[in-house]
């Protein structure tokens, strides 16, 4: 695929919840932690819905089916429609469907939703490699998945059998901070196996297929917390982004993302969708946008300027980014980055 390699966040005169149609809203780290909604979610979402603007929540986590997620949000205070819920167990579904016969048994290394979602497709999820499945999907099963789930996997795929996963995020937020997530799991059955899975979940094109084709938007936004899965799967999909800084990704990730990983807008947290997004313009060597200038010395990111910390960071990244072209920025960034308490 071939895109321009972008070089700064974009801005935008607009709200962004008026400037597109559909938000793609990724769930753990955007919209809740651990369970409990995010500061801010709640009345963002509202706002950004009362406008117009439709919501629809795409996540890798294939633990819960889209019942229980739509009723999770909905008890958080964001009413949703389990239709209104896409993950990766209905993608890997998909995927699957299309390459075994119909009917097909399936071995399920994970947790309901990735049940559902093979029932929905026509084919019969079973627990053992004695059941005679004719492949094996492996999803996130939550913290007390059994080990010797992983044993039966291995069990079936060193017979033969296709491997598929529903994401290989190595890792989750969780109420108490980051936790392994499937992609830890699956590199177990990898380094038993010597097997390498299909994948569906973001940033792989069957997760944006399935989700356009369960949404029908046409000008969407994903919204997420990730490089290597949200933002880094609306560049395959060739969407527009936005970042925001309530999961996992900090700032010096941010400065030092690869094109393929540099969101189009950044912001703080979800009510960034109800905002235009600053301009960060060229000026002299560097790149300013509000009070802040940023500039690529030889060996570090030098910051000048005040303001407000997302002002700042918007400018480091153009700085960052610029330098870096098509590769990754290894300028020293850490006293721009502390001066905006980042």
């Amino acid at each position: 695929m071939s895109q321009v390699v972008r070089t700064r966040p974009e801005g935008s005169g607009q709200a962004l919840s008026e400037a597109y149609d559909t938000a793609l809203l990724d769930l753990d780290g955007v919209v809740y932690a651990g369970g409990n909604a995010i500061a801010h979610a709640v009345e963002s979402l509202a706002t950004a819905r009362a406008g117009g603007l439709h919501l629809a929540y795409v996540t890798n986590n294939a633990l819960r089916t889209p019942d229980a997620v739509a009723g999770h949000l909905t008890e958080l205070g964001i009413p949703t429609d389990a239709d209104d819920v896409i993950t990766s167990a209905q993608a890997v579904a998909r995927l699957i469907s299309d390459q075994v016969p119909a009917g097909a048994r399936v071995l399920v290394i994970g947790g309901e939703g990735l049940r559902v979602a093979l029932r929905e497709r026509g084919l019969e999820p079973v627990e053992s490699a004695e059941d005679e499945p004719v492949a094996v999907v492996q999803g996130y099963g939550g913290p007390e998945l059994p080990w010797g789930r992983f044993a039966e996997a291995a069990y079936a795929i060193a017979r033969g059998l296709p491997w598929y996963a529903s994401n290989t995020d190595l890792t989750i937020p969780s109420a108490r901070g980051i936790a392994p997530g499937n992609g830890a799991a699956v590199e177990v059955v990898r380094i038993a196996t010597g097997a390498e899975p299909q994948v569906a979940g973001k940033p792989l094109p069957p997760m944006h297929r399935e989700t356009i084709l369960r949404t029908g938007a046409k000008r969407p936004l994903v919204v997420g917390d990730r490089l290597d899965t949200d933002i880094e799967g609306a560049f395959n999909g060739e969407v527009d982004s936005l970042l925001v800084l309530t999961g996992v990704t900090d700032g010096a990730q941010l400065l030092a993302a690869p094109p393929h990983h540099r969101p189009t807008y950044v912001d703080a947290d979800l009510r960034g969708l109800l905002t235009g997004q600053p301009e960060v313009v060229e000026a002299g060597d560097g790149f300013r946008c509000g009070g802040w200038t940023a500039t690529a010395g030889p060996e570090r990111l030098e910051l000048d300027g005040e303001g407000g910390a997302l002002d700042g960071l918007r400018a480091l990244c153009a700085a960052a980014w610029t330098a870096a072209g098509d590769g990754t920025c290894a300028l020293e960034a850490t006293k721009a980055l502390d001066r905006l308490g980042l």
